[in-house]
């Protein structure tokens, strides 16, 4: 069984999922973050966003893993945990450009549709419900006014001990959506067959329960 969960940057999918994760015992595999270790093994080699063959030549030199730790899921980059460095601002302010590079995105995809074979799993990402897993069991459309995703982001920034503003972060946050509105595969959009879930006034808990509610209601065990 697969379960998508598509949204924007902010809308808490990332937080529900590990946490419907934990609960209905279903795998989670973080698409982002693949897209988020192409981004980091960029920076570490210096290639810049125009050298767009290089990037595309480095995609197949990396080995991605998922590890679950206590709950907690760590993220292994050619046998190196970058579970944080993944998340700083320099990946942050790249990885949809990335994301965007066509190639990119093909061999990406391959590969998280390998990780999910034969299992029963919980994917959240842009584009899940609509290019990655058309045929998803389940497809749930997470959203939040831009202002309140942009506070959780910055409140996370802060918990991480990445130092930026609340301005820098709504902003990068209205160049990410633009940008990924506006891709050539795998743009952010709601499936015709998605749920639709308002999250700004929502906790992760409340959060967490109506995605839960919305699994139960489908999932025959």
């Amino acid at each position: 069984m697969i379960v998508a969960i598509d949204g924007p940057a902010g809308s808490g999918k990332g937080t529900v999922t590990k946490v419907i994760a934990g609960r209905m015992g279903l795998i989670n595999l973080d698409t982002g973050a693949t897209y988020r270790c192409v981004a980091l093994e960029a920076l570490r080699r210096g290639v810049t966003l125009e050298e767009k063959e290089k990037i595309v030549e480095l995609v197949d030199d990396l080995n991605i893993e998922f590890k679950h730790e206590n709950d907690f899921i760590r993220v292994f980059l050619n046998g190196k945990d970058v579970t944080s460095e993944i998340r700083s601002i320099e990946v942050t302010k790249i990885v949809s450009q990335i994301s965007s590079i066509v190639p990119v995105r093909l061999k990406m995809v391959d590969l998280q549709r390998k990780m999910a074979e034969g299992k029963d799993v919980i994917m959240e990402g842009r584009d899940i419900g609509t290019y990655v897993f058309p045929n998803a069991d389940i497809k749930i459309y997470l959203d939040a006014d831009v202002e309140e995703r942009a506070k959780r982001r910055y409140k996370e920034n802060m918990e991480k001990g990445i130092n930026t503003s609340y301005e820098e972060v709504i902003e990068n946050i209205k160049i990410r959506d633009e940008n990924d509105k506006n891709k050539e595969i795998g743009a952010l959009r709601v499936a015709k067959d998605a749920i639709i879930v308002d999250s700004t006034k929502m906790t992760i808990e409340e959060m967490a329960d109506k995605v839960e509610e919305i699994i139960n209601k489908k999932w025959e065990r």
